[in-house]
């Protein structure tokens, strides 16, 4: 369901009015709260309150339970529109509420503090004793929420208004569905998502590890999670130079200069770490990696000979996150971006659009994400750039889109002032959305650098730009790997790819040499030497989720074979150990998801 049909739903209002339901109940059970917003979000709804004491699972028991009374009450949602000084004198107790009739007022806010563009107008909903900011929609009477049908979740922090320098409130999320099936459906959906938190399983499979002491929002990859990323990025290497591209490397810092000429200064400051004093100058650790490309673009007069030209590398980046967005490796403040940027002629950009929309599909396609969908941005009111140009782009990203068959939407007018862009979002094994790869058309930092190239003509031109985040960063995309398959990677991806278990200690020579025989063939594998008993060894290897699992007995020793488990539960039986090695191997090169 789209946004804007979500919004005309009747599930929609029922969320709405679910929300105000949990305020009245909360105010009832505890009258001195200060309310915020209470919006319904994509799955449920929220609602913020100031409270004078944490909230315990048992107190969420409670507003529940007032909230089926609520509901049993039947209680119609009535609008009204009121005038400024009735709304401040109905809310003079609610500093919150207030404080958005201000903003709605001053316009620019709706009720949920959002941003609007109509004027200002100032509406409540009654229900019962319960009123509130609101402009709706809601439910005619709350006889039409189904009350077992109805569930808190969890409570959460969050600052009002987003602003770390403003108070912490407690966020309580619910959700509302139309039937109790259709409830029970959603609950077994979370907690099939809570067992694959990437934030639990990266520790439980001792993949990496973030510390508060030393710094939030930076990750530590132990060596299980180091060999997975490196594997993810030879992959990435290999690719890039079969698709033709070169590599380059970027310093971590630069003067105040280089980001005062990108205009990263102006737009995005508050993102960017504080400056650090180098000799009397001012240098900023850097949150993007093009401005360093451009200056390699700039050692030189470059002729339209030499392009395009498709400069990559896995920079890593730092950008400062409000400690209250970042969210395991989903939302970090140092990352590693797979940032590409492409350089060429008008001429050849319609090729080089579907080029690089081709490669990252059969990237991310490599990686086991078949449900992809684009997203084309199209130019705002106020962009830089010829509108000729803009066309040009436009064009180019919409005919790649249909070239390659793909399922898109265009928000127009969503681009950014430098550019339009294609996003392309990948669904998980879960049917969550994932936004992935970006590219997007650059027509500022050109001429904020001045890039040119000689052209047939012998005369100046000004160059095509072209930025391309494929994976969007190692970070993220190693958690969303995780979560995807449960930490069960692939073969070719997994951390240990194989254990050797040996029954016993006399078994323990030949599984060595099964060990060395598998390392001398790249497999990734260790042997299980501990004086556990070999059930426990190889339920320890499904915890892990290695997917191979070989043991040695007697039998398989006098044999020269192994006996092949997988981390299913399949047993394969006794194999020759070379017959063993042929079929890992075919499935690391074949890059098998199963």
């Amino acid at each position: 369901m789209s946004p804007e049909a979500y919004h005309e739903s009747q599930l929609y209002r029922i969320r709405h009015s679910a929300a105000h339901l949990m305020a009245a109940a909360v105010l009832e059970l505890f009258p001195e709260a200060r309310i915020a917003i209470g919006p319904p979000i994509e799955n449920g709804f929220y609602y913020d309150f100031d409270l004078p004491r944490a909230l315990t699972p048992e107190d969420l028991e409670r507003i529940e339970a007032r909230m089926r009374a609520l509901i049993a009450e039947r209680h119609d949602f009535v609008y009204q529109e009121i005038d400024p000084a009735e709304a401040r004198q109905l809310f003079a107790d609610q500093p919150y509420k207030l404080e958005l009739i201000d903003g709605i007022l001053a316009g620019g806010v709706d009720e949920d503090g959002n941003p609007v563009s109509e004027a200002p107008k100032l509406s409540i909903y009654k229900s019962g004793a319960f009123t509130d900011l609101c402009r709706g929609p809601h439910v005619q009477n709350s006889r039409e929420i189904n009350p077992q049908a109805v569930k808190l979740l969890n409570v959460a922090g969050a600052y009002w208004r987003g602003d770390e320098k403003r108070p912490m409130l407690q966020r309580i999320y619910g959700t509302a569905f139309e039937s109790p099936k259709e409830l029970k459906a959603y609950l077994d959906w979370l907690e099939e998502v809570k067992k694959r938190d990437h934030r639990r399983l990266i520790r439980e499979l001792d993949l990496l590890s973030f510390h508060e002491e030393a710094g939030p929002g930076l990750a530590y990859w132990h060596p299980r999670g180091a060999i997975v990323r490196k594997t993810i990025e030879d992959f990435w290497r290999d690719q890039h130079l079969e698709g033709g591209y070169d590599f380059v490397y970027s310093p971590h810092i630069g003067k105040s200069w280089l980001w005062e000429t990108s205009g990263h200064l102006d737009f995005y400051r508050e993102s960017m770490y504080s400056p650090m004093d180098v000799d009397g100058q001012d240098y900023y650790i850097k949150p993007m990696n093009c401005p360093f490309h451009i200056l390699i673009y700039k050692t030189r007069l470059r002729s339209y000979r030499e392009l395009p030209l498709r400069w990559a590398e896995l920079g890593t980046v730092y950008r400062y996150e409000k400690s209250g967005v970042l969210h395991g490796l989903l939302r970090v403040r140092g990352f590693t971006q797979d940032d590409a940027h492409i350089i060429c002629t008008p001429e050849q950009i319609e090729d080089e659009v579907l080029r690089v929309l081709r490669f990252s599909l059969s990237m991310l396609r490599a990686f086991g994400f078949e449900q992809i969908e684009a997203y084309l941005s199209t130019r705002p009111e106020k962009a830089v750039g010829e509108p000729a140009r803009w066309e040009q782009a436009q064009e180019s990203l919409l005919r790649a889109i249909n070239a390659e068959g793909l399922v898109y939407q265009v928000d127009a007018g969503g681009g950014a002032f430098y550019g339009p862009k294609i996003d392309l979002k990948i669904k998980d094994v879960l049917g969550r959305e994932w936004q992935l790869t970006t590219i997007q058309f650059d027509f500022n930092l050109p001429e904020r650098f001045d890039m040119t190239y000689v052209g047939e003509d012998g005369n100046e031109h000004r160059p095509y730009m072209v930025h391309r985040a494929l994976l969007g960063s190692l970070e993220r995309f190693f958690g969303i790997l995780v979560e995807h398959y449960a930490g069960a990677f692939p073969v070719w991806l997994a951390p240990e790819q194989a254990r050797v278990i040996p029954i016993a200690d006399r078994h323990i020579e030949y599984a060595k040499q099964v060990e060395d025989a598998l390392r001398r063939a790249h497999l990734r594998v260790s042997t299980d030497i501990s004086a556990a008993r070999m059930n426990a060894k190889i339920r320890e290897a499904q915890l892990m989720k290695i997917p191979y699992m070989l043991v040695i007995g007697d039998k398989e020793v006098e044999a020269g074979a192994v006996a092949v488990r997988l981390r299913s539960g399949k047993d394969m039986g006794a194999l020759p150990l070379s017959e063993f090695i042929a079929y890992a191997e075919k499935a690391i090169a074949e890059r098998a998801l199963e």
